[in-house]
């Protein structure tokens, strides 16, 4: 169990994390989860009172003694950040950072020591425990300080060992994977009303379905073609609309979605440095 888990940064992805980290208290007790942001006390004052975590204003008192200090800042910020707390920073703490495109020899850069950093990329299914977390070890990490990493993500969902040149791969994928399925649900959704389904009964039926599909997966292992073709039958409903996705050239504009979404990672990686 770790004493203390500090937080840099109070955006969405961080409280996603939070709220994970609170509801269980397996491994850190949520009054010693410790967050701070930039500027923003009534964002620290709306966590504190919804997770019964601490929030407090000043850097130092924030990292110290932490076991793991996790950085998730907007990663233009990120220097300035590193900048303030850097001089409070112990080698033996752990920076976890969820911070697209920054890499750990980048961080370690910026603190100017032999910190151990271990980059991650969750997604905001974290709040519910269902984050896919993936998690690559820098040059000073050891191999005890990526299993307790991979320990405090699987407290908010699944975690997953990958190489560090392949972050930008999982950021595409699973990073910003749940807003491609969202956006489809709007589709759907909106698509629901055009054929005259009620939308309370448009919303439980889309969101069960999309639930469904994503269990079949998982449970039966089989593969998603498999799992398509067989309720597709020739002539039927199901071919109707897929013929339809197709004509509308559906999988190659989620091709071109990852694409870009992986493409703009290693922009990013590349402004950050």
């Amino acid at each position: 169990m770790f004493k203390k888990v500090a937080f840099i940064g109070a955006g969405s992805m961080a409280e996603a994390i939070i709220a994970g980290l609170a509801k269980d208290e397996s491994l850190v007790k949520r009054e010693n989860i410790v967050v701070t942001n930039k500027l923003n006390e009534d964002r620290l004052e709306e966590l504190h009172h919804k997770y019964g975590i601490t929030t407090l204003v000043g850097k130092a008192a924030v990292v110290r003694d932490a076991d793991i200090i996790v950085l998730s800042m907007k990663p233009k910020d990120l220097a300035e950040a590193v900048e303030d707390i850097k001089n409070f920073v112990q080698e033996d703490q752990v920076i976890v950072s969820v911070i697209a495109g920054a890499s750990c020899e980048r961080i370690a850069n910026l603190f100017g020591k032999k910190i151990p950093v271990i980059r991650t990329m969750p997604n905001t299914s974290a709040m519910i425990g269902y984050s896919a977390t993936a998690l690559s070890k820098g040059e000073y990490a050891t191999e005890k300080q990526l299993q307790d990493a991979i320990a405090l993500f699987e407290t908010v969902g699944s975690a997953f060992v990958v190489k560090e040149d392949e972050m930008h791969a999982v950021t595409s994928i699973s990073g910003s994977g749940p807003a491609y399925f969202y956006f489809m649900v709007e589709a759907m959704q909106e698509a629901a009303g055009k054929v005259g389904l009620r939308p309370e009964i448009a919303q439980d039926l889309i969101v069960q379905t999309i639930v469904g599909a994503g269990q079949m997966l998982k449970v039966t292992e089989e593969d998603a073609g498999v799992l398509r073709k067989n309720i597709t039958s020739p002539g039927g409903t199901t071919q109707a609309a897929l013929e339809t996705l197709a004509t509308e050239n559906f999988q190659e504009a989620v091709i071109k979605c990852v694409e870009s979404c992986y493409n703009r990672s290693r922009e990013m990686g590349k402004e950050n440095g």
